[in-house]
């Protein structure tokens, strides 16, 4: 897999989120405008149909399409039960009886006597929608959800496996350079997001998974290890879905990549707080970015001076930025000069620069599309 970041990945101590909690379909709205909830609230909820299993009736007894509904013991939109015998008929004066039997318990949908088949349909299957954030609901979507809001500190990650969780955090690396492997993992750490710094292992992945943490959060993952670890290869599918017992952020890339100082920094002075996280992620049309939310008390009509302005602002001094071409690829540093003219470059092509303080205090000078801004 290639390095490739997104601009404008945000990383923030404190902002106003809100998320909507929507049914796939229409059902019931569970809560109200104004409720209190918790990640594990149940908001709504809906029944989704049941899978269709066609049975050709006409062929297991023998008989002509047409003749099949003379044959049936149950009719049109009837219960049946798992191997219920639902159509039967006598040959050689009664002599010889063939059953035809269900497969699945569900409701008889249809009776063809074109086909000679009949349909059952499979029990529906409920589907519950959970509130995911610590906060309150602020709108109410009649039959299909509602949308909660709630401040908190937020994480952009740059890849991520795993659907929605919550858990303490638990920082288990000492700092951002250091590598999370199984060593770093005991069976206390159940039901909590783990914070690593350079890079996770796939049999540190395993181990979490084994003594029921629900998340980890890295900078760097393995290309190899995330196949190791899911048993194929990911493409460009939209993750999110996997079923794998845990959920894993990505903070910076594929290889070992130091996590931000930043965000390290920032998870780490909210350690033994819930956290919120899920790996979801889409790089194709429609970016779907992999997150970690932790929660805090604060009104969520409260609003900060800040969030009344629309206008984002751009490239200026003093901003915090990530270099995402090499030589310093990865590195983060603040914008200590913004150069107004062009500036020839070693390749002899001209181009609008910044100069850059890393945190090691080197300057370098650096072409304005090679960065991408950290958002505050």
């Amino acid at each position: 897999m290639g390095h490739a970041y997104t601009p404008g990945l945000k990383v923030t101590e404190k902002i106003l989120l809100t998320k909507k909690r929507i049914l796939p379909l229409k059902g019931e709205v569970l809560v109200k405008v104004g409720n209190k909830v918790e990640p594990d609230t149940v908001v709504a909820r809906t029944l989704l149909p049941g899978a269709v299993e066609p049975i050709n009736v006409a062929n297991i007894l023998g008989v002509p399409p047409e003749d099949v509904i003379h044959h049936m013991l149950k009719k049109e939109g009837e219960k049946v039960e798992e191997n219920e015998v639902i159509a039967k008929s006598k040959s050689f004066f009664g002599l010889f009886t063939s059953e035809c039997k269900t497969k699945t318990e569900g409701t008889i949908e249809s009776i063809s006597s074109i086909t000679g088949q009949v349909l059952i349909r499979g029990n529906p299957q409920p589907v519950e929608i959970k509130a995911y954030l610590k906060g309150e609901v602020v709108e109410v979507y009649q039959e299909e959800g509602v949308a909660v809001s709630s401040w908190g500190s937020f994480i952009q990650g740059i890849f991520g496996i795993g659907g929605e969780t919550h858990g303490k955090l638990k920082m288990v690396c000492k700092d951002n350079t250091e590598v999370l492997s199984d060593k770093h993992i005991n069976k206390d750490y159940e039901g909590y997001v783990l914070v690593g710094g350079s890079l996770v292992t796939a049999s540190a992945i395993k181990k979490a998974v084994s003594v029921g943490a629900k998340g980890i959060v890295i900078g760097g993952f393995d290309d190899k290890d995330l196949r190791e670890f899911l048993g194929y290869d990911l493409g460009v599918a939209i993750t999110g879905s996997e079923e794998l017992g845990i959920t894993l952020v990505v903070t910076e890339g594929f290889g070992q990549m130091n996590m931000a100082e930043r965000t390290f920094e920032l998870l780490k002075s909210k350690e033994g707080e819930e956290a919120c996280i899920n790996g979801a992620t889409q790089i194709r049309a429609g970016v779907i970015r992999p997150e970690v939310v932790i929660p805090c008390e604060r009104d969520v009509h409260t609003k900060m001076k800040e969030e009344e302005f629309d206008e984002k602002v751009g490239l200026e001094i003093g901003r915090q930025i990530r270099v995402i071409r090499e030589p310093y690829f990865g590195k983060l540093g603040k914008v200590v000069d913004l150069p107004p003219n062009l500036q020839k470059l070693e390749s002899e092509s001209s181009a609008r620069v910044l100069q850059v303080e890393f945190g090691d205090k080197i300057r370098a000078i650096i072409p304005r599309a090679n960065v991408e801004l950290l958002e505050e």
